[in-house]
């Protein structure tokens, strides 16, 4: 897992009917598998808050069964505590490669509840785990010290970084310098790779797999000449909408997933225009062939 610099943080698609559309799940994971890049399942753009506990299960299942030649990992994301402890121990026999545990949801809890919260997950763990500190979604920061405190734990392997703070960024990189940080905004990875960032979990690498691969590559290089202003163009559009309202709708006007369908409270309707999509899909493709040689 440490040689995977891009994980993509993958859709779930859906039926019309809101079920879960298993062969276009295979469409996306063997993209991914094709690109390199490792998976992340069940995380807030796979809308696994918004997923009951038998379709994350069959999620899993499934791709546990397809067992992809890429690493996979599984999103753990809630705000009860009992019920993520059971939810990775109902994970732990199958066959995937790692948890991203993202900070307490909607409590807004302080440094001690927040260090009880990562060790309580740790500890009953039988995979390696990335830490996920999203304050847009969970409504609180993770706070260094809590990096500090839980650093030595056995299971744990990365943070992934989402504040959208470069400054916060450099915080955690202080308390923890041997703990590999991963960018968790496809825009900052390169201003992140220049502080030494591991790699990206992204969106942007829902639609394009392997432009994206290269776009990392060469962030982590420091060749960010080419990358302006496509790149910042190509993830605006991303998240014009909440994600990943964008993604799934450019996936389905490229015939990659049947049908844009969400988990309520999201809907199609809240991105109407896609020009500005469709404009940046072909901007990105080029860049791409472009600079894949």
């Amino acid at each position: 897992m440490k040689e995977t610099k891009l994980w993509t943080a993958l859709i779930t698609p859906l039926k019309r009917d809101g079920s879960v559309h298993y062969s276009d799940l295979e469409v996306l994971i063997k993209r991914q598998e094709e690109a390199g890049n490792g998976i992340l399942i069940i995380g807030s753009t796979g809308e696994g808050l918004a997923l009951s506990e038998e379709e994350k299960m069959g999620i899993l299942n499934f791709v546990s069964e397809l067992n992809p030649n890429v690493p996979i990992m599984v999103g753990v994301g809630g705000f009860n505590l009992q019920m993520q402890v059971d939810w990775i121990k109902g994970c732990n026999g199958l066959n995937i490669d790692a948890f991203l545990l993202v900070t307490p949801l909607y409590s807004k809890p302080g440094v001690e509840g927040q260090t009880h919260w990562f060790n309580s997950l740790l500890d009953v763990a039988e995979k390696p785990c990335m830490l996920y500190n999203v304050p847009s979604r969970s409504a609180v920061k993770m706070p260094p010290e809590v990096l500090s405190r839980v650093k030595d734990h056995p299971n744990l392997w990365a943070v992934k970084e989402a504040s959208g703070s470069i400054a916060d960024y450099q915080q955690f990189r202080r308390s923890a310098p041997e703990i590999p940080l991963y960018s968790g905004d496809d825009a900052l990875t390169a201003f992140f790779a220049a502080a030494g960032c591991s790699g990206l979990v992204s969106v942007a690498s829902n639609v394009w797999p392997k432009a994206t691969h290269l776009y990392v590559e060469k962030c982590l290089k420091g060749e960010t000449e080419s990358l302006y202003p496509v790149w910042n163009d190509a993830v605006d559009a991303l998240f014009s909408a909440s994600n990943p309202v964008p993604a799934k709708l450019l996936l389905n006007e490229n015939k990659v997933i049947e049908t844009a369908v969400l988990k309520p409270p999201l809907a199609e309707m809240e991105l109407t225009d896609l020009s500005e999509l469709i404009r940046v899909d072909r901007e990105i493709e080029k860049w791409y062939q472009n600079n894949k040689d």
